[in-house]
């Protein structure tokens, strides 16, 4: 069992993702220019990367929930890796290693509320914002004239 989680500070902004094992190991990391999203696929492909065999994950992200649930992602690798809009699949570089990994283990996903007080939901949600404050700020646009 694992919590997982992403924040952005604006979106896209400074962004963070962080992974918890109830009483055991967690990271976290983050991006200084991204997405939720992508800080929320990150938290899970994080989890998987870094924790062997079945696994069940535990996210308050209805986008990662729902592709699994639903199969989404069968009907984008049909497509080509496009949308039920014929539009390229967004974040295609975190959902394709993913999915060969939920294809290759016993991995299982369930959707927790987000800020409802679970205690391992929130302490992913800490990692993850956390990361996302520690990120640098984007430089400010320098213009010269001569």
């Amino acid at each position: 069992m694992v919590y997982t989680d992403g924040a952005c500070r604006g979106n896209p902004g400074k962004g963070g993702w962080g992974w918890v094992v109830p009483g055991g190991a967690q990271a976290s990391g983050g991006s200084p220019k991204t997405t939720n999203q992508r800080m929320e696929l990150t938290a899970v492909l994080e989890a998987v990367r870094n924790l062997e065999g079945p696994l069940e994950i535990y996210s308050d992200s209805t986008y990662v929930t729902t592709c699994f649930r639903d199969g989404w992602w069968e009907g984008w690798i049909k497509r080509g890796w496009r949308n039920s809009d014929k539009k390229a699949v967004a974040n295609r570089d975190l959902w394709e290693p993913l999915i060969e990994q939920v294809q290759a283990r016993d991995i299982k996903f369930v959707w927790v509320k987000g800020h409802s007080g679970d205690p391992w939901n929130d302490e992913a949600d800490r990692l993850a914002t956390e990361a996302a404050d520690e990120q640098p700020d984007e430089p400010e646009s320098v213009v010269t004239l001569f």
